[in-house]
């Protein structure tokens, strides 16, 4: 099967699925395509039996369908830049000490709970994980997906600055995250635990600033080069050129390609195009262009997510530890939130309230599951994978669809009466 055919048949399916959704479901997108996705997949695996044909070429297509490779290398550099285009920087301004706490600090947090927490669970249900693969695991399903996070809240009524703050911080939580995952990594091949500090500094550094600037730089450059031009369509290849360009770079440099994108988005976001009022509409033209860009990748990357769960056919085997960890992920989020709270109380300025929501509005998504599937073989990676995709699907499903009702029953909110919402 050609790759071409693999992404018309992708984009098939989610074309029928957002219709579904659309028509029938009435969803947010995500959370219906997902919703959709994963029922399909469940049927298939009951039924597949009894119409092989159906079973065999659906099996076919998720096999052609690397989800590690084409969302880490290709997709979410699109997805992170659309989302960092239309990002309000102004906003990040006024909330930019909570998202570095979270985004570094709740990070590591999260990581060494989990990993603590799911190691003790691991002894009691006798499946006994290596406390290394525990924090691996952890460092993988601690930071907040970007696109998960962005997709869902567009429809939510999240307070706007908890809004800022949680879309911030999935944004730029990837360089720690990817630290510590890379560092795990390491640790769990080599096992052993003694990595000197300075090996771990060079590696944040190189990842974390190297993406940073090399994001800055081009975006300087790209922007210079709109500045010169009123052709919309060569502002457009121009952002596309960025976004390709950057994501190769980051690669051939071992820098973080989802900061330089994201530096590079929220650069040329919070710049005019031009002075007069063309600007004005070549910006709107650019934001539409991009949006579209996101909701097409949004719906195929989901429609993947719910497919995938076809290749998992030892999901019976690991449905203890999948609940586990979606508990543990949970009560893991809500203490690396209340802990920087509580020391830095009166520097943030976040109640109890926000702390509640912002732990109920971490959603997980594509990137955990990448980097699930990334792993090296071992003993442990069918546990973590499958594990991953419980913590996901409930992250996207569950907590998306009850998202906006706790925002309302911790904030003592009434539901809006027809009238009023007119």
């Amino acid at each position: 099967m050609s790759t071409y055919t693999v992404v018309t048949i992708l984009v098939a399916i989610s074309a029928f699925f957002s219709y579904l959704n659309a028509r029938f479901l009435k969803l947010s997108g995500t959370i219906g395509i997902v919703t959709i996705a994963t029922i399909a997949s469940i049927l298939i695996i009951v039924f597949g039996e009894s119409i092989p044909s159906i079973n065999k070429f659906i099996n076919t297509l998720t096999a052609h369908m690397d989800l590690s490779d084409t969302l880490l290398d290709t997709m979410l550099g699109f997805l992170l830049f659309a989302g960092s285009l239309n990002f309000d920087i102004n906003k990040l301004k006024g909330q930019i000490r909570p998202v570095l706490i979270l985004s570094t600090i709740s990070v590591i947090l999260s990581t060494g709970i989990f990993g603590a927490l799911f190691y003790v669970a691991s002894l009691i249900i006798h499946i006994q994980v290596p406390f290394v693969y525990c924090l691996l695991f952890g460092a993988l399903i601690s930071p907040t997906d970007p696109v998960a996070v962005s997709s869902i809240l567009k429809k939510s009524k999240i307070p706007k600055h908890l809004e800022t703050i949680i879309t911030g911080e999935s944004l730029f939580n990837d360089g720690i995250g990817l630290v510590l995952f890379v560092t795990l990594s390491q640790i769990a091949r080599q096992r052993k635990v003694e990595i000197p500090f300075g090996q771990i500094a060079q590696l944040f550094c190189t990842e974390v600033f190297g993406g940073l600037i090399l994001g800055i730089i081009m975006a300087v450059v790209v922007y210079r080069l709109m500045k010169a031009v009123e052709d919309f369509q060569t502002i457009i290849i121009l952002s596309l050129a960025l976004v390709m360009s950057l994501t190769v770079l980051s690669s051939l440099f071992h820098f973080s390609g989802p900061l330089s994108v994201v530096t590079a988005g929220l650069y040329i976001g919070s710049h005019d195009l031009t002075s007069d009022e063309r600007g004005g509409r070549t910006r709107q033209y650019m934001e539409s262009f991009w949006k579209l860009i996101d909701e097409l990748m949004n719906t195929i990357l989901f429609v993947m997510i719910g497919l995938q769960l076809l290749k998992l056919p030892f999901v019976d085997d690991y449905w203890r530890s999948g609940l586990l960890a979606i508990l543990i992920i949970l009560v893991a989020r809500g203490l690396s939130v209340w802990l920087p709270v509580a020391l830095l109380k009166r520097t943030l300025d976040l109640n109890y309230k926000s702390i509640f929501i912002l732990t109920w509005a971490g959603l997980r998504g594509g990137i955990s599951i990448a980097l699930a599937l990334s792993l090296r073989e071992s003993k442990y990676k069918e546990l973590i994978i499958a594990s991953c995709y419980f913590v996901v699907i409930f992250s996207i499903i569950a907590q998306g669809l009850t998202l906006n009702n706790i925002i309302r029953l911790v904030l003592n909110k009434k539901e809006p009466t027809t009238a009023e919402s007119k």
